[in-house]
Protein backbone atom coordinates (compact mmCIF):
# COMPACT_ATOMS: atom_id res chain seq x y z
CA UNK A 1 0.00 0.00 0.00
CA UNK A 2 1.40 3.34 -0.90
CA UNK A 3 1.93 5.67 2.19
CA UNK A 4 0.60 9.25 2.28
CA UNK A 5 1.87 12.00 0.47
CA UNK A 6 2.95 14.97 2.37
CA UNK A 7 1.01 17.11 -0.34
CA UNK A 8 -2.25 19.31 0.93
CA UNK A 9 -5.26 17.80 -0.48
CA UNK A 10 -6.31 19.82 -3.48
CA UNK A 11 -9.27 21.75 -3.15
CA UNK A 12 -12.09 22.45 -5.53
CA UNK A 13 -14.06 25.19 -4.78
CA UNK A 14 -17.98 24.66 -6.56
CA UNK A 15 -19.30 28.23 -7.55
CA UNK A 16 -22.01 30.27 -9.72
CA UNK A 17 -25.05 31.93 -9.22
CA UNK A 18 -27.83 30.83 -7.18
CA UNK A 19 -30.29 27.61 -8.13
CA UNK A 20 -28.00 25.76 -10.39
CA UNK A 21 -27.33 22.94 -8.31
CA UNK A 22 -24.09 23.50 -6.60
CA UNK A 23 -24.97 21.72 -3.58
CA UNK A 24 -26.63 18.95 -5.39
CA UNK A 25 -23.20 18.22 -7.13
CA UNK A 26 -21.73 19.26 -3.97
CA UNK A 27 -23.44 16.16 -1.93
CA UNK A 28 -23.46 13.70 -4.46
CA UNK A 29 -19.88 13.99 -4.72
CA UNK A 30 -19.39 13.97 -1.15
CA UNK A 31 -21.52 10.77 -0.78
CA UNK A 32 -18.99 9.06 -3.02
CA UNK A 33 -16.28 9.16 -0.49
CA UNK A 34 -16.47 5.70 0.60
CA UNK A 35 -12.83 4.56 2.21
CA UNK A 36 -12.06 7.71 3.88
CA UNK A 37 -14.20 8.27 6.91
CA UNK A 38 -14.69 5.97 9.39
CA UNK A 39 -17.70 5.74 11.45
CA UNK A 40 -15.88 6.67 15.04
CA UNK A 41 -18.31 8.06 18.10
CA UNK A 42 -17.94 11.41 18.58
CA UNK A 43 -16.69 12.96 15.48
CA UNK A 44 -18.96 15.24 13.73
CA UNK A 45 -18.67 17.30 10.87
CA UNK A 46 -19.56 20.31 8.97
CA UNK A 47 -20.92 20.61 5.84
CA UNK A 48 -19.21 23.22 4.17
CA UNK A 49 -16.45 20.79 3.03
CA UNK A 50 -16.25 17.51 2.09
CA UNK A 51 -13.61 15.02 1.50
CA UNK A 52 -13.84 13.30 -2.40
CA UNK A 53 -12.02 10.19 -4.07
CA UNK A 54 -11.73 10.08 -8.08
CA UNK A 55 -9.49 8.08 -9.87
CA UNK A 56 -7.01 7.42 -6.23
CA UNK A 57 -7.04 10.77 -6.26
CA UNK A 58 -8.08 12.42 -3.12
CA UNK A 59 -9.03 16.10 -2.51
CA UNK A 60 -11.55 18.55 -0.63
CA UNK A 61 -15.01 20.03 -2.50
CA UNK A 62 -15.79 23.27 -0.70
CA UNK A 63 -19.44 24.72 -1.47
CA UNK A 64 -20.52 28.04 -1.59
CA UNK A 65 -23.33 29.81 -1.77
CA UNK A 66 -24.76 31.82 -4.83
CA UNK A 67 -23.01 34.48 -6.46
CA UNK A 68 -25.38 37.21 -7.19
CA UNK A 69 -23.15 40.61 -8.48
CA UNK A 70 -25.96 43.15 -8.75
CA UNK A 71 -27.34 42.53 -5.24
CA UNK A 72 -26.33 44.75 -2.85
CA UNK A 73 -28.57 43.20 0.55
CA UNK A 74 -25.68 42.83 3.11
CA UNK A 75 -26.49 38.64 2.85
CA UNK A 76 -25.69 38.76 -0.82
CA UNK A 77 -22.39 40.83 -0.18
CA UNK A 78 -21.58 38.77 2.58
CA UNK A 79 -22.28 35.46 0.04
CA UNK A 80 -19.99 36.79 -2.76
CA UNK A 81 -16.77 37.96 -0.37
CA UNK A 82 -17.01 34.38 0.90
CA UNK A 83 -16.98 33.26 -2.73
CA UNK A 84 -14.01 35.25 -3.61
CA UNK A 85 -11.99 33.72 -0.50
CA UNK A 86 -13.27 30.13 -1.47
CA UNK A 87 -11.74 31.00 -5.48
CA UNK A 88 -8.83 32.24 -4.12
CA UNK A 89 -7.68 29.42 -1.61
CA UNK A 90 -8.66 26.56 -4.25
CA UNK A 91 -6.70 24.84 -6.52
CA UNK A 92 -9.42 24.26 -9.42
CA UNK A 93 -12.73 26.17 -9.80
CA UNK A 94 -15.84 24.11 -10.95
CA UNK A 95 -17.70 26.91 -12.07
CA UNK A 96 -21.75 25.54 -12.13
CA UNK A 97 -24.25 27.07 -14.90
CA UNK A 98 -27.54 25.88 -15.68
CA UNK A 99 -28.42 24.51 -19.44
CA UNK A 100 -32.24 25.13 -19.25
CA UNK A 101 -32.12 29.06 -18.54
CA UNK A 102 -28.98 29.20 -20.29
CA UNK A 103 -26.10 31.84 -20.03
CA UNK A 104 -27.27 34.56 -18.23
CA UNK A 105 -26.00 38.37 -17.51
CA UNK A 106 -25.10 36.50 -14.09
CA UNK A 107 -23.40 34.14 -15.49
CA UNK A 108 -21.09 36.48 -17.86
CA UNK A 109 -20.68 38.63 -14.27
CA UNK A 110 -19.67 35.43 -12.48
CA UNK A 111 -17.21 34.33 -15.29
CA UNK A 112 -15.59 37.48 -15.30
CA UNK A 113 -15.17 37.03 -11.62
CA UNK A 114 -13.66 33.76 -12.23
CA UNK A 115 -11.04 34.76 -14.96
CA UNK A 116 -9.50 37.35 -12.82
CA UNK A 117 -8.21 34.39 -10.37
CA UNK A 118 -6.11 33.30 -12.73
CA UNK A 119 -7.12 29.44 -11.61
CA UNK A 120 -7.80 26.77 -13.61
CA UNK A 121 -11.53 26.38 -13.72
CA UNK A 122 -13.65 23.51 -15.01
CA UNK A 123 -17.26 24.82 -16.41
CA UNK A 124 -19.98 22.27 -15.53
CA UNK A 125 -23.32 22.74 -17.26
CA UNK A 126 -26.18 21.58 -15.30
CA UNK A 127 -29.91 20.33 -15.89
CA UNK A 128 -29.20 18.99 -19.08
CA UNK A 129 -31.36 16.19 -18.77
CA UNK A 130 -32.49 15.99 -22.75
CA UNK A 131 -30.45 15.59 -25.83
CA UNK A 132 -32.03 19.21 -26.81
CA UNK A 133 -30.39 20.87 -23.84
CA UNK A 134 -27.02 18.48 -24.50
CA UNK A 135 -26.63 20.06 -28.48
CA UNK A 136 -27.25 23.55 -26.92
CA UNK A 137 -23.30 23.23 -25.82
CA UNK A 138 -22.24 25.92 -27.90
CA UNK A 139 -23.67 28.95 -25.98
CA UNK A 140 -21.61 28.70 -23.05
CA UNK A 141 -18.28 28.86 -24.82
CA UNK A 142 -19.36 32.43 -25.13
CA UNK A 143 -18.47 32.76 -21.51
CA UNK A 144 -14.67 32.60 -22.15
CA UNK A 145 -14.11 29.35 -19.59
CA UNK A 146 -13.51 26.87 -22.22
CA UNK A 147 -15.11 23.36 -22.70
CA UNK A 148 -18.91 23.49 -21.27
CA UNK A 149 -19.27 19.73 -19.50
CA UNK A 150 -23.01 19.31 -20.38
CA UNK A 151 -24.36 17.38 -17.00
CA UNK A 152 -27.29 16.06 -14.59
CA UNK A 153 -26.40 16.03 -11.01
CA UNK A 154 -30.02 14.99 -10.32
CA UNK A 155 -29.97 12.27 -13.03
CA UNK A 156 -25.68 11.45 -12.75
CA UNK A 157 -25.54 11.87 -16.19
CA UNK A 158 -21.90 13.01 -17.24
CA UNK A 159 -20.56 13.42 -13.85
CA UNK A 160 -17.42 10.76 -14.16
CA UNK A 161 -16.15 13.31 -17.11
CA UNK A 162 -16.47 16.14 -15.16
CA UNK A 163 -14.55 14.71 -12.61
CA UNK A 164 -11.61 13.35 -14.94
CA UNK A 165 -11.56 16.87 -15.80
CA UNK A 166 -11.62 18.34 -12.71
CA UNK A 167 -8.55 15.70 -11.61
CA UNK A 168 -6.51 16.50 -14.80
CA UNK A 169 -5.49 19.95 -13.25
CA UNK A 170 -4.34 18.76 -9.95
CA UNK A 171 -0.67 18.95 -9.57
CA UNK A 172 1.48 15.58 -9.82
CA UNK A 173 1.03 12.96 -6.82
CA UNK A 174 4.66 13.00 -6.38
CA UNK A 175 5.09 16.76 -6.15
CA UNK A 176 5.72 17.94 -2.50
CA UNK A 177 6.50 20.83 -0.51
CA UNK A 178 9.67 22.09 -0.48
CA UNK A 179 9.67 22.35 3.13
CA UNK A 180 9.47 18.04 2.98
CA UNK A 181 12.24 16.60 4.56
CA UNK A 182 12.31 13.14 6.64
CA UNK A 183 13.70 15.09 9.20
CA UNK A 184 11.68 18.27 9.64
CA UNK A 185 8.77 17.37 12.38
CA UNK A 186 5.27 19.49 10.81
CA UNK A 187 3.46 21.22 13.32
CA UNK A 188 0.17 22.46 12.99
CA UNK A 189 -1.49 24.45 15.71
CA UNK A 190 -5.36 24.77 15.31
CA UNK A 191 -7.82 25.59 17.49
CA UNK A 192 -11.35 27.66 17.91
CA UNK A 193 -10.69 31.15 17.93
CA UNK A 194 -8.71 33.61 20.74
CA UNK A 195 -8.28 30.12 22.51
CA UNK A 196 -4.25 31.50 22.38
CA UNK A 197 -2.60 29.30 19.50
CA UNK A 198 -0.84 32.76 18.29
CA UNK A 199 0.40 33.02 21.77
CA UNK A 200 2.04 29.38 22.56
CA UNK A 201 3.35 29.82 19.08
CA UNK A 202 5.16 32.68 19.79
CA UNK A 203 6.54 31.48 22.98
CA UNK A 204 7.46 27.98 21.25
CA UNK A 205 9.64 30.01 18.55
CA UNK A 206 10.74 32.57 21.36
CA UNK A 207 9.87 35.64 18.88
CA UNK A 208 6.63 37.30 17.93
CA UNK A 209 5.83 36.22 14.36
CA UNK A 210 1.70 36.33 14.83
CA UNK A 211 -0.16 39.54 16.29
CA UNK A 212 -1.69 38.51 19.59
CA UNK A 213 -5.00 40.13 20.31
CA UNK A 214 -7.91 39.52 22.28
CA UNK A 215 -10.40 39.85 19.34
CA UNK A 216 -10.96 36.65 17.87
CA UNK A 217 -9.67 35.84 14.69
CA UNK A 218 -6.92 38.35 14.46
CA UNK A 219 -4.64 35.53 12.62
CA UNK A 220 -5.69 35.95 9.24
CA UNK A 221 -3.12 33.35 7.85
CA UNK A 222 -1.14 30.26 7.76
CA UNK A 223 2.60 31.16 8.69
CA UNK A 224 5.41 28.46 8.57
CA UNK A 225 8.13 29.14 10.75
CA UNK A 226 11.14 27.01 11.13
CA UNK A 227 12.20 26.33 14.50
CA UNK A 228 15.30 24.29 15.66
CA UNK A 229 15.08 22.70 19.32
CA UNK A 230 17.68 20.23 21.02
CA UNK A 231 19.21 19.36 17.56
CA UNK A 232 15.37 18.69 15.80
CA UNK A 233 14.05 21.09 13.33
CA UNK A 234 10.07 21.62 13.70
CA UNK A 235 8.15 23.43 11.25
CA UNK A 236 5.60 25.27 13.21
CA UNK A 237 2.33 26.29 11.36
CA UNK A 238 0.31 29.00 12.74
CA UNK A 239 -3.44 28.89 11.69
CA UNK A 240 -6.75 31.29 11.86
CA UNK A 241 -9.09 30.08 14.28
CA UNK A 242 -12.18 27.97 13.67
CA UNK A 243 -15.16 29.70 15.03
CA UNK A 244 -19.06 27.75 15.61
CA UNK A 245 -20.67 27.51 12.33
CA UNK A 246 -23.84 29.95 14.21
CA UNK A 247 -20.89 32.08 15.14
CA UNK A 248 -19.26 33.13 11.71
CA UNK A 249 -19.85 36.93 11.05
CA UNK A 250 -17.09 37.43 9.12
CA UNK A 251 -16.54 35.62 5.45
CA UNK A 252 -12.51 35.71 6.42
CA UNK A 253 -13.11 33.79 9.72
CA UNK A 254 -15.40 31.10 7.54
CA UNK A 255 -12.89 30.02 4.99
CA UNK A 256 -10.69 30.12 7.83
CA UNK A 257 -11.55 26.95 8.35
CA UNK A 258 -10.12 26.13 5.13
CA UNK A 259 -6.99 26.69 5.85
CA UNK A 260 -6.90 25.25 8.63
CA UNK A 261 -7.63 21.92 7.30
CA UNK A 262 -4.87 22.40 4.54
CA UNK A 263 -2.14 23.09 7.67
CA UNK A 264 -3.57 19.56 9.37
CA UNK A 265 -3.25 17.79 5.93
CA UNK A 266 0.44 18.92 5.50
CA UNK A 267 1.50 18.68 9.04
CA UNK A 268 2.71 15.71 11.15
CA UNK A 269 1.70 16.32 14.76
CA UNK A 270 -1.32 18.39 15.80
CA UNK A 271 -1.42 20.78 18.41
CA UNK A 272 -4.92 21.02 19.64
CA UNK A 273 -5.55 23.69 21.43
CA UNK A 274 -8.42 24.23 23.84
CA UNK A 275 -9.70 26.65 26.32
CA UNK A 276 -9.40 25.81 30.09
CA UNK A 277 -12.34 27.93 30.68
CA UNK A 278 -14.76 26.77 28.39
CA UNK A 279 -13.79 23.20 28.61
CA UNK A 280 -14.35 21.44 25.52
CA UNK A 281 -16.96 22.57 22.81
CA UNK A 282 -18.36 20.88 19.65
CA UNK A 283 -16.21 22.80 17.81
CA UNK A 284 -13.60 21.40 19.45
CA UNK A 285 -14.98 18.00 18.84
CA UNK A 286 -15.02 18.92 15.07
CA UNK A 287 -11.47 20.07 14.89
CA UNK A 288 -10.06 17.44 16.68
CA UNK A 289 -12.21 15.07 15.13
CA UNK A 290 -10.47 16.24 11.39
CA UNK A 291 -7.10 15.73 12.77
CA UNK A 292 -7.90 12.46 14.23
CA UNK A 293 -9.58 11.32 10.87
CA UNK A 294 -6.31 12.68 8.99
CA UNK A 295 -4.51 10.43 10.87
CA UNK A 296 -1.79 12.75 12.68
CA UNK A 297 0.29 12.89 15.49
CA UNK A 298 -2.05 14.89 18.38
CA UNK A 299 -1.23 16.82 21.48
CA UNK A 300 -3.97 18.25 23.56
CA UNK A 301 -3.06 21.13 25.06
CA UNK A 302 -5.09 22.73 27.89
CA UNK A 303 -4.37 26.51 27.24
CA UNK A 304 -5.02 29.30 30.55
CA UNK A 305 -4.42 27.23 33.24
CA UNK A 306 -3.81 29.63 35.37
CA UNK A 307 -6.93 30.94 35.53
CA UNK A 308 -8.57 27.74 36.14
CA UNK A 309 -10.15 27.69 39.84
CA UNK A 310 -8.32 24.38 40.91
CA UNK A 311 -7.82 22.34 43.76
CA UNK A 312 -5.34 19.05 44.36
CA UNK A 313 -7.69 16.72 41.62
CA UNK A 314 -8.28 19.51 39.09
CA UNK A 315 -6.05 17.65 36.33
CA UNK A 316 -6.85 14.31 37.18
CA UNK A 317 -11.15 15.21 36.74
CA UNK A 318 -9.85 17.97 33.81
CA UNK A 319 -8.78 14.75 31.87
CA UNK A 320 -11.38 12.59 32.90
CA UNK A 321 -13.55 14.89 30.92
CA UNK A 322 -11.83 15.52 27.83
CA UNK A 323 -11.42 11.53 27.38
CA UNK A 324 -15.05 11.61 27.77
CA UNK A 325 -15.66 14.43 25.30
CA UNK A 326 -13.16 13.35 22.93
CA UNK A 327 -13.88 9.64 23.14
CA UNK A 328 -12.32 8.75 19.63
CA UNK A 329 -8.86 9.92 20.98
CA UNK A 330 -7.86 8.03 24.13
CA UNK A 331 -4.55 7.80 22.70
CA UNK A 332 -3.61 12.05 22.85
CA UNK A 333 -1.33 13.41 25.58
CA UNK A 334 -2.75 16.01 27.69
CA UNK A 335 -0.78 18.68 28.69
CA UNK A 336 -1.72 21.78 30.90
CA UNK A 337 0.06 25.47 30.26
CA UNK A 338 -0.60 28.84 30.30
CA UNK A 339 0.52 30.95 27.23
CA UNK A 340 0.53 34.10 29.66
CA UNK A 341 3.13 33.13 32.13
CA UNK A 342 4.40 30.06 29.99
CA UNK A 343 3.76 27.38 32.27
CA UNK A 344 5.13 23.73 30.64
CA UNK A 345 5.18 25.69 27.28
CA UNK A 346 8.82 24.30 27.59
CA UNK A 347 7.47 20.77 27.65
CA UNK A 348 5.86 20.92 24.07
CA UNK A 349 8.79 20.12 21.67
CA UNK A 350 8.90 16.32 23.87
CA UNK A 351 5.51 15.56 23.44
CA UNK A 352 5.52 16.85 19.86
CA UNK A 353 8.81 14.60 19.12
CA UNK A 354 7.40 11.54 20.69
CA UNK A 355 3.79 12.02 18.73
CA UNK A 356 5.75 12.42 15.67
CA UNK A 357 8.01 9.01 15.66
CA UNK A 358 4.44 7.12 17.48
CA UNK A 359 2.58 8.45 13.96
CA UNK A 360 6.04 6.94 11.84
CA UNK A 361 6.61 3.80 13.57
CA UNK A 362 6.85 0.58 11.68
CA UNK A 363 6.91 -3.08 13.42
CA UNK A 364 8.47 -5.38 11.81
CA UNK A 365 5.96 -8.57 10.95
CA UNK A 366 7.55 -11.21 13.23
CA UNK A 367 7.40 -8.61 16.10
CA UNK A 368 3.69 -7.98 15.34
CA UNK A 369 2.44 -11.62 14.67
CA UNK A 370 4.14 -12.55 18.66
CA UNK A 371 2.45 -9.84 19.64
CA UNK A 372 -1.34 -10.72 18.11
CA UNK A 373 -0.61 -14.55 19.08
CA UNK A 374 -0.02 -14.05 22.26
CA UNK A 375 -2.86 -11.82 22.57
CA UNK A 376 -5.41 -14.31 21.26
CA UNK A 377 -4.07 -16.64 23.54
CA UNK A 378 -4.84 -14.63 26.16
CA UNK A 379 -7.99 -13.77 24.85
CA UNK A 380 -9.80 -16.14 22.16
CA UNK A 381 -11.92 -14.35 19.29
CA UNK A 382 -15.74 -14.79 19.59
CA UNK A 383 -17.72 -17.74 18.02
CA UNK A 384 -20.99 -15.87 15.92
CA UNK A 385 -23.31 -18.49 14.09
CA UNK A 386 -21.11 -21.46 14.93
CA UNK A 387 -18.48 -20.18 13.24
CA UNK A 388 -14.93 -19.60 15.00
CA UNK A 389 -12.57 -16.53 14.51
CA UNK A 390 -9.11 -17.39 13.48
CA UNK A 391 -6.89 -14.84 12.89
CA UNK A 392 -3.94 -15.79 10.28
CA UNK A 393 -1.38 -13.16 10.70
CA UNK A 394 -0.81 -9.47 10.80
CA UNK A 395 1.71 -7.21 8.62
CA UNK A 396 1.85 -3.65 8.90
CA UNK A 397 1.13 -1.77 5.54
CA UNK A 398 1.80 1.96 6.52
CA UNK A 399 2.89 4.46 8.45
CA UNK A 400 1.48 8.07 9.66
CA UNK A 401 -0.72 6.42 11.11
CA UNK A 402 0.75 3.04 11.59
CA UNK A 403 -1.87 0.57 9.94
CA UNK A 404 -2.38 -3.10 10.31
CA UNK A 405 -3.52 -5.71 8.31
CA UNK A 406 -5.38 -8.68 10.36
CA UNK A 407 -5.63 -11.42 7.97
CA UNK A 408 -8.55 -14.24 9.65
CA UNK A 409 -10.63 -16.86 8.43
CA UNK A 410 -13.98 -15.11 8.78
CA UNK A 411 -13.77 -11.57 8.29
CA UNK A 412 -17.30 -10.78 8.97
CA UNK A 413 -17.30 -11.79 12.43
CA UNK A 414 -15.17 -10.09 14.13
CA UNK A 415 -16.73 -7.84 15.93
CA UNK A 416 -15.75 -3.78 16.93
CA UNK A 417 -15.06 -4.60 20.41
CA UNK A 418 -12.45 -7.50 19.93
CA UNK A 419 -10.54 -4.74 17.07
CA UNK A 420 -10.62 -2.75 19.70
CA UNK A 421 -8.97 -5.29 21.97
CA UNK A 422 -6.32 -5.40 19.35
CA UNK A 423 -5.72 -2.51 19.38
CA UNK A 424 -5.22 -1.90 22.98
CA UNK A 425 -2.87 -5.05 22.92
CA UNK A 426 -0.40 -3.32 20.02
CA UNK A 427 -0.83 0.22 22.59
CA UNK A 428 0.73 -2.03 25.27
CA UNK A 429 3.27 -3.15 23.56
CA UNK A 430 4.86 -1.26 21.36
CA UNK A 431 3.39 2.64 23.01
CA UNK A 432 1.65 4.88 19.63
CA UNK A 433 1.35 7.31 22.58
CA UNK A 434 -0.40 10.37 20.58
CA UNK A 435 -1.16 9.01 17.38
CA UNK A 436 -4.27 6.67 16.15
CA UNK A 437 -3.32 3.78 14.66
CA UNK A 438 -5.84 2.01 11.83
CA UNK A 439 -6.85 -1.86 11.66
CA UNK A 440 -8.20 -3.18 8.59
CA UNK A 441 -9.70 -6.51 8.57
CA UNK A 442 -9.20 -8.60 5.41
CA UNK A 443 -9.61 -12.60 4.36
CA UNK A 444 -7.30 -14.73 3.96
CA UNK A 445 -7.41 -14.75 0.15
CA UNK A 446 -7.65 -11.09 -0.35
CA UNK A 447 -5.09 -8.06 -1.15
CA UNK A 448 -4.10 -5.68 1.70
Amino acid sequence: MKEESYMSKPIVAIVGRPNVGKSTLFNIFADSRISIVEDTPGVTRDRLYAEAEWLDRRFMMVDTGGIEIANTDSIAVSIREQAKIAIKEADVILFVCDARTGVTTEDQEVAKLIRMAQKPVVLAVNKADTPTQELEAYEFYNLGIGEPYMISASNRLNLGDLLDAVVSHFPDEDESDDDDHDDVIKVAIIGRPNVGKSSIFNDIIGQTRSIVSDVAGTTRDAIDVPVMKDGQTYLFIDTAGMRRKGKIDEPIEKYSIIRTLRAVDRSDVVLMVLDAVDGVTEQDKKIAGYAHEAGKGIVLVVNKWDLYQKDEMSTVHYTETIRKELIFMPYANVVYVSALTQQRISRLPDLIKDAAEANAMRISTSVLNQVVTDAVAMNQPPMEKGKHLKILYATQVKVKPPTFVIFCNEPEIMHFSYQRYLENKLREAFGFQGTPINLIVRGKNEDN
